[in-house]
């Protein structure tokens, strides 16, 4: 036995003796105790509460060997390292630092103190701090420096006179009761494994995570509407992105809406002034005036594209822009048709001419749109878009945005979109060198070379962006493709009636495709 522990057995003693011989404390309950020395030493300590459990019979669990006592709880050492060391071998058997029967302890002692036991089963009371002068002789003097009351008054219940404190000459400055630095705000704590509990390394706070204090057990998450700083120490709320009018990108594609749609009612003001030249008669007014009403319709469903996106706007959004598509796409079809028809009706004795008219180009358009509408009907009663908030695409902002609802309908109306855009193609590609004054084939072919490809590649930019990006590339594309369509078929017929109308005549018209029809009689001879 050390010496200078000894204090610490008397006091023990002292207390049990004490609690014995009053019989108001524990009534019917009489405490022992047995006390082994550690030495300080982790080692010695395993040894002693084996020693204490089995009294050197072994180590059959679950057994007592040789001991008639209940052993209600254990006293640790005076070393957290041997107190843990015994508590990991104690816990096995659910021998608990304080037994439940001392919790319902309460009591004044000699010094007129009120002792008693908290709910959580721990001493309410107040401990004094000591520090130890040790002398060069080996003998040592405890002085009071402080004192903890968890009774006492907010404020007070820690008190510590730093000048009375007297350190060991080998520190040089106050020594840390940690054994590395202290981690800051925006971080936690990780204990480094098979150290002791203060010797921990600071690790930063996961994304979307935060801590506010210094040594944070652990990060704690941010609201769903919020995002952690920079710093990872407080939630920041997030920002509201959706494609509006007031931003640069939105404004831009609002721009270049009206731009086109202007230019889309200049092409129709040409065409009624020139309604009554060749030029005009031969491009089939009905399926004129129908392609342009259509295209003018595409520019300005853009807008239903901008701004808040509402519910009754994500329900219109995709269902306009699909059948305004489709009848667009089926009439420059149908256009194809009429300029294959028209070449083959001109030659003897061809019964193509029966079919020539508004019934063939009407049945040509009508009737994918509808196909396109009962798709776009089948979409909104079965899965219709609605307007969600998404939190998680992006950390920093709640993005706004149309659900599609159902992303295989989405991609059904695009695809038929698609599939009449390649017929059309297909059937202009084929038809681009009949013999025609103006080209009509050709025009027919570019213009849906590049619907083709704008829409090609409008599906992996579109799954590629987040958040307003998305709609601004749906947008884009739609005001492209229409803007294509709207430039190759009728942009080349306004230069010839304004600045070449030697060119709109009949004669020359009719030159064209009597010389063309007699190239294909000495081609076949």
């Amino acid at each position: 036995m050390i010496p200078k522990n000894y204090q610490h057995i008397l006091a023990l003693a002292f207390a049990i003796h004490e609690i014995n011989k009053n019989g108001d404390l524990l009534p019917n309950i009489t405490l022992g105790y047995t006390i082994y020395d550690n030495n300080f030493d982790s080692w010695t300590a395993t040894h002693n509460t084996l020693y204490l459990l089995f009294r050197e019979k072994g180590n059959p669990l679950n057994y007592n060997c040789g001991r008639t006592e209940q052993v209600l709880t254990v006293v640790g050492g005076l070393t957290s390292q041997n107190s843990m060391q015994m508590a990991h071998i104690l816990s096995i058997y659910n021998i608990p630092q304080l037994h439940s029967v001392l919790k319902t302890l309460h009591f004044n002692n000699n010094a007129g103190e009120e002792i008693f036991l908290d709910e959580k089963g721990e001493l309410a009371a107040g401990f004094d701090i000591n520090n130890f002068f040790v002398f060069p002789n080996g003998s040592f003097q405890k002085v009071r420096v402080g004192h903890v009351n968890p009774l006492a008054l907010e404020g007070k219940q820690f008190t510590i006179n730093g000048s009375a404190i007297v350190w060991n000459q080998k520190f040089h400055q106050v020594p840390r009761s940690t054994c590395v630095e202290s981690c800051r705000s925006g971080q936690s704590m990780f204990v480094q494994p098979g150290k002791q509990v203060c010797c921990y390394d600071c690790e930063e706070c996961p994304e979307g995570r935060i801590s506010t204090q210094m040594d944070a057990a652990q990060c704690e998450p941010c609201p769903e509407d919020h995002y952690p700083n920079k710093n990872k120490d407080c939630c920041i709320p997030k920002g509201i992105s959706y494609l509006s009018y007031g931003e640069p990108l939105g404004a831009l594609l609002v721009s270049f809406t009206i731009f086109l749609c202007g230019n889309t009612f200049v092409v129709m003001g040409i065409f009624l002034v020139y309604h009554h030249t060749p030029i005009v008669k031969a491009n089939n007014w009905g399926i004129t005036c129908t392609l342009l009403s259509s295209l003018l319709l595409c520019f300005l469903c853009s807008f239903l594209f901008i701004g808040w996106p509402g519910k009754i706007t994500c329900l219109l959004r995709q269902m306009v822009f699909g059948v305004i598509f489709s009848v667009s796409v089926t009439c420059v079809l149908a256009k194809t048709l009429t300029v294959i028809l028209a070449f083959m009706a001109a030659k003897p004795g061809s019964q193509m001419r029966r079919w020539l008219g508004n019934r063939l180009a009407l049945s040509v358009i009508i009737f994918p749109s509808l196909i396109q509408t009962a798709i776009c009907i089948l979409w909104l009663t079965t899965s219709p878009p609605f307007p969600e908030s998404d939190m998680h695409s992006q950390s920093d902002t709640i993005t706004v945005q149309c659900n599609q609802g159902s992303d295989l309908m989405f991609y059904l109306v695009l695809g038929f979109m698609g599939l009449l855009a390649i017929i059309s193609f297909t059937v202009a590609f084929f038809a681009r060198k009949l013999p025609d004054s103006f080209n009509e084939a050709k025009l027919i072919t570019f213009s849906m070379l590049a619907f083709c490809s704008i829409w090609v590649s409008f599906v992996p930019a579109y799954l590629g962006t987040k958040g307003k990006y998305t709609v601004a590339v749906e947008v884009f594309s739609i005001l492209t493709s229409s803007g294509g369509l709207l430039g190759f078929l009728f942009f080349p017929k306004c230069y010839i009636m304004i600045f070449r109308p030697e060119l709109n005549t009949r004669e020359q018209l009719v030159s064209k495709r009597s010389s063309s029809n007699l190239e294909v009689r000495n081609a076949r001879s």
